[in-house]
């Protein structure tokens, strides 16, 4: 909570990259403390390290010091509060901390590699799909992988919007440094 005060309120755009760097490393450990180790790595490596890369390469395009907000201030407010309580309430379900009937500690893994038929697994002949990776992650956890994939393709149309705004304003500029030169010719 500290890290993520620190974030909104620092004016400075290249420590409000660092800080969020720092929210998903604490992420990353807080997620192996709860054993899902493929979790924290994936956050560890997309939070940390290529958003962080991101933008920071994005900061580089732009100014050092993000401008004083204007309009209504207690609106984002709301919204972020209320998004938050929604999300303790729904944490009210979750099995306790360590708790050994926990679905996370309820491995499925043997159930998948079972064999079913003479030739083939579990997954296979639920699922059609010979590998049981791809099994798992296409049709056990197909909304989960839609999920993941469809925040990385948001993350990578944010990033070509705000490189492509500033390559455009780079043109314009650069334009009319050149009806300057001719005007004054």
């Amino acid at each position: 909570m500290i890290t993520t005060v620190q974030i909104v309120r620092v004016r400075s755009l290249f420590a409000t990259v660092m800080l969020t760097g720092i929210f998903s490393l604490l992420g990353a450990g807080w997620m192996m403390t709860l054993d899902a180790p493929d979790v924290a790595f994936t956050e560890a490596a997309v939070g940390a390290g290529i958003a962080t890369v991101l933008m920071l390469s994005t900061l580089a395009l732009t100014t050092r010091r993000s401008k004083t907000p204007t309009g209504n201030k207690l609106l984002p407010l709301l919204v972020v509060g209320v998004t938050g309580a929604l999300l303790v309430w729904a944490t009210l379900d979750m099995p306790h901390l360590g708790d050994p009937s926990a679905p996370v500690h309820q491995h499925v893994a043997p159930r998948y590699l079972a064999q079913k038929e003479i030739h083939g697994h579990a997954a296979q002949a639920e699922t059609g799909v010979p590998n049981v990776v791809t099994a798992v992650l296409g049709s056990y956890r197909g909304y989960d992988t839609l999920g993941e994939t469809t925040v990385i393709f948001t993350a990578a149309i944010g990033v070509m919007l705000v490189l492509g705004g500033r390559r455009r304003r780079d043109d314009a500029s650069s334009k009319r440094k050149g009806k300057a030169k001719g005007k004054a010719a």
